[in-house]
């Protein structure tokens, strides 16, 4: 524990001791420091496990198969929406606003889970994010009519059991490993999702839409089994003093995250860089479609590519990449990237051509948000981790509600090329903007 973490443990063990004197006061505070160190030391130190000869931690590998089994029912039941839309006849507006609800409720929980997380413990906040998870892909199963189709939508306020895995490994491992951390929980999301729609597909074809959300269901239901089993209750080294749901809505815990030094520069910078891809990402179907031509088939197998290159890039790329340059290093030369890949996008005329600028593209993108969302948690505390998290995921969320409404109108009016020239405008500011910043920096 750091000496400002056993100030902080001290100045508790101080309160309490209050009314006791000489020798009995020292001595006291002592035996309190020390239990509560070792009380955190118990439910951070987890046992290991060997696999192959590897020795891996048992809370971090439960973890991994947690995230893989979220993205695979999320991109289950992502594939079974649109078909289950239509054929209780929802049309393409009001799919849209179907989307968006989802975007805006997601956007209101995030930061309140990541703050419940840090309050309440790992176990708490996993398993809320599984139980809503759960929640909504059951009542997706039961929907009979488009009440209870956006119904189903509502629940996921606190589905973030991604942010809840980023919270987790945060805890547990060591600072200076933390963006290959992050980045290897990518690769098991990545998995996810590549395996879910293939699966989703197969139980929607045998059995029906209806069973494939069920399916999305019971998966969830698993994963709050192995949470409730193997997750310990806190896995922080230190201990958060405050308990009570109203630390959630603090207004003022809220703007010194947002105030800490960096924070506010990170997240203005998340909101730079994630603006064009959202937009580009809110209109992909459509361009594939109406831009390329590109049938349904070729169109997974695009997606499948994609997902591919990310996974390679937060599985095993940037844990390469940060044993010989920095993560400073990383934020600029992979915004010089993207400022490239944009412009080379805006000139993009065939299917071919597409997949070799969505290779740098992908690349720099990876690269720029896990090292983005490891510098955020060590902007603050390590009690505040959580709630940094959730504001980092607010952002994405945020990108997601106005991406649709913007894409279509850029996409109407001027054409596939401004979403690449938006992106080589953007990036070009923000490169600009860290090279002058981190110029003594390596």
């Amino acid at each position: 524990m750091s000496k400002a973490k056993d100030g902080s443990a001290y100045q508790r063990v101080k309160k309490r001791s209050e009314g006791m004197s000489g020798s009995e006061d020292f001595t006291d505070k002592q035996n309190l420091l020390n239990g509560e160190k070792s009380a955190s030391n118990m439910e951070t130190k987890h046992k290991e496990i060997t696999i192959l000869g590897w020795s891996l931690n048992r809370v971090i590998l439960i973890t991994h198969l947690n995230i893989f089994l979220y993205s695979a029912c999320f991109w289950i039941q992502t594939g079974t929406l649109p078909y289950l839309s239509k054929k209780l006849g929802v049309n393409a507006v009001w799919f849209g606003y179907l989307q968006t609800t989802f975007a805006v409720v997601q956007l209101a929980g995030g930061p309140l889970y990541g703050r419940f997380g840090d309050i309440f413990g790992s176990r708490a906040a996993m398993t809320l994010a599984f139980v809503s998870a759960a929640l909504s892909y059951l009542l997706l199963s039961v929907s009979t009519s488009v009440p209870i189709l956006f119904l189903s939508r509502l629940p996921s306020v606190f589905m973030h059991a991604m942010q809840g895995g980023q919270m987790i490994v945060t805890d547990l491992g060591d600072s200076g490993k933390r963006a290959d951390a992050l980045g290897k929980l990518g690769l098991s999301y990545g998995i996810g999702m590549v395996i879910g729609p293939v699966v989703g597909g197969l139980i929607t074809k045998f059995l029906g839409l209806e069973f494939a959300a069920f399916v999305a269901f019971l998966g969830s239901v698993f994963s709050i089994c192995l949470v409730l089993t193997f997750v310990p209750k806190q896995t922080k080294k230190v201990q958060v003093q405050e308990k009570s749901g109203g630390a959630l809505l603090d207004w003022r815990k809220w703007m010194s995250l947002v105030m800490a030094p960096g924070a506010l520069f990170l997240l203005i910078l998340r909101v730079a860089t994630g603006i064009p891809i959202g937009i580009f990402q809110s209109m992909f179907q459509v361009v594939a479609l109406e831009t390329f031509n590109l049938p349904a088939d070729q169109n997974g197998y695009l997606m499948a590519y994609i997902g591919i290159l990310s996974m390679i890039v937060q599985g095993v790329g940037v844990g390469v990449v940060l044993k010989k340059v920095s993560e400073n290093a990383i934020m600029k030369w992979a915004s010089f990237l993207l400022v490239w890949s944009y412009l080379s996008l805006s000139y993009v005329s065939t299917i071919v051509q597409l997949c070799l600028v969505l290779a740098p593209l992908t690349i720099g993108l990876a690269s720029q948000n896990i090292v983005i969302s490891s510098a955020l948690t060590r902007t603050v505390d390590e009690v505040d981790t959580g709630a940094m998290l959730g504001l980092n995921m607010a952002t994405n969320s945020l990108i997601r509600t106005v991406s649709p409404t913007i894409g279509g109108i850029m996409l109407e009016n001027l054409g596939f090329s401004s979403f690449g020239y938006l992106g080589f405008l953007s990036s070009g500011i923000v490169t600009a903007v860290l090279f002058v910043k981190f110029r003594n920096k390596t």
